[in-house]
């Protein structure tokens, strides 16, 4: 029998192209991951309605990316959807701790993977929703945190420092690191300090997405968005945000009411008797806006947002198909 080697020297390439592409497509599809929906915005921004129409019309359910909403007892001064509200959709990570808890951004990205892995399994589409910047970034960016253990020794030692003298603490271990902490929260310079101390400086963020993620952002003109906050805060006061604080008042310290933030610092001011309601509420409108400006500030920073106004339901759905249609 003669044989053709050029002609087998033909089937062995072909051969080899063949399991080289097949290899290649079983990598990509390992490789392939799971798609999720992230709807962001400013506050009053319009979020919530439309994340429950989309989450309906695409069978989702709902991710709270808020920093605050996560503590069970903040209802009122965060605007925190109510069970009516939700229209049966199924909402993840509200109440999901207690105000006197350390809830962490990566205490928040553990919490929502395990949830998207969950909604996954279920063959539902998760949505995330809300407005806190750094944990929309944790999953979008998977970013990967420092596991390092608390150190209670070191805790106890710091827990009586004010915020400045922690700041000027993490400042002398790493000043460029220090620049990336949120200086106003006692917590968060506590655990870069511990961080730190366990390095030897504050981690550079690490990446590692996990996902392939739709974020649509909701927006609309300065004047309308003043008027929607007006109408918000005052169906608070109606609502009881002033009894809300009164009981908060029992459980917390004013340093972890500033900690809070914005309604919740100026509610302590309130309590104590340093500023009247008119001023309260005056307060609450202007500083609002302010936080308005700085989430604007961070969200246009991320160029792979696709920007709609909230009565543009139509546009967004199209835009979510074509992403859930695509491979």
């Amino acid at each position: 029998m003669i044989l053709n080697t050029e002609a087998m020297r033909e089937e062995s390439v072909k051969l080899k192209k063949y399991f080289g592409i097949k290899n290649l497509m079983n990598k990509r599809q390992s490789a392939e991951k799971a798609k999720i929906i992230v709807i962001l915005g400013p506050t009053s921004s319009g979020k919530t309605e439309l994340s429950i129409d989309a989450a309906k019309k695409f069978k989702g359910e709902i991710i709270s990316a808020d920093s605050r909403q996560v503590y069970k007892e903040l209802k009122i001064g965060t605007g925190k959807i109510t069970k009516k509200e939700m229209k049966g959709v199924p909402h993840h990570l509200l109440g999901a701790a207690g105000v006197n808890e350390n809830f962490t951004v990566q205490d928040f990205k553990e919490s929502a993977e395990e949830k998207i892995e969950e909604i996954l399994r279920k063959k539902n589409l998760p949505i995330i929703v809300g407005g806190t910047g750094f944990y929309i970034r944790a999953i979008v960016d998977g970013i990967e945190f420092a596991k390092i253990p608390p150190n209670q020794r070191l805790r106890k030692k710091l827990k009586n420092k004010d915020r400045k003298e922690l700041f000027l603490i993490l400042k002398k271990m790493d000043e460029k690191g220090a620049k990336t902490i949120d200086r106003n929260n006692s917590r968060r310079l506590i655990r870069a300090i511990e961080i730190a101390k366990s390095l030897g400086k504050i981690p550079k963020v690490r990446k590692a997405p996990k996902y392939e993620v739709l974020q649509i952002g909701l927006d609309i003109k300065d004047g309308k968005l003043k008027e929607k906050i007006r109408k918000r805060i005052n169906e608070w006061f109606k609502r009881g945000l002033i009894k809300e604080g009164e009981k908060l008042k029992k459980k917390i310290n004013q340093e972890r009411f500033d900690e809070l933030g914005l309604e919740y610092g100026l509610l302590g001011e309130f309590l104590r008797g340093e500023i009247s309601r008119e001023k309260l509420v005056e307060k609450m409108n202007i500083k609002t806006f302010q936080y308005v400006k700085r989430q604007r500030t961070w969200f246009r920073r991320d160029k792979k947002i696709k920007w709609f106004k909230p009565d543009e339901k139509r546009e967004v759905f199209g835009e979510i198909k074509k992403f859930l249609d695509s491979k």
